[in-house]
């Protein structure tokens, strides 16, 4: 079996910009003047590619931590893209429609990991926290950066603003204990091996 397939590598191309579709705008590759604000453009692709950059990352990072702790244990481990799947189809597109009405709001769904095999309480306790630990990780680190490095540039210091307010959020909202977010799967991979 392989670690990964050419239709999962092709899917997180496509999630990455569904990913820049949704940030783009939020997230700008430069301050807006004032010309900006009164010349306003319906896309701009550098702020696309931008958003590419700074909000895929963690969550391609953060599902393939899933897959490779999943296939680390044995399991079979897919990586579902959001549209692979009517529930996440729904609420990606339920996001899209936010994005257009330009909504303070921001929902991202781009997909999950299916596990297959003898999954037991400990290996979903392990496998759910490996996704938002990447995030962790991302987000303490690019804010370590920050704090120590006094020479950085403009735009490297953007980017790891960014990806540390990013993954910050991206951890805080996938542990909060409501199904089906990794919260939800921690909790109940405690509950398992207490019980």
């Amino acid at each position: 079996m392989a670690i990964i397939t050419i239709t999962e590598i092709l899917a997180l191309v496509i999630v990455s910009l569904y990913l820049g579709f949704i940030f783009s705008g939020l997230i700008s590759y430069r301050i807006k003047t004032a010309y900006d604000y009164m010349h306003k453009r319906r896309f701009d692709s550098r702020d696309f590619w931008f958003a590419v950059l700074v909000a895929a990352p963690g969550v391609i990072l953060h599902e393939l931590a899933h897959k490779f702790v999943g296939l680390a244990f044995g399991l079979g481990a897919v990586f579902v893209p959001f549209y692979d799947n009517l529930t996440t189809l729904i609420v990606a597109g339920f996001s899209i429609v936010l994005k257009i009405l330009a909504s303070p709001f921001i929902l991202i769904v781009p997909g999950f990991v299916s596990l297959t095999g003898n999954v037991t309480p400990p290996i979903s306790l392990l496998t759910a926290l490996a996704g938002p630990s990447v995030n962790l990780i991302l987000w303490l680190g690019a804010a370590y950066i920050l704090k120590k490095k006094h020479n950085v540039k403009r735009k490297t210091t953007a980017v790891l603003s960014l990806t540390a307010f990013i993954n910050k959020w991206l951890f805080i909202f996938n542990m909060l204990p409501i199904p089906p977010l990794d919260g939800s799967k921690v909790l109940f991979g405690l509950i398992g091996i207490i019980s």
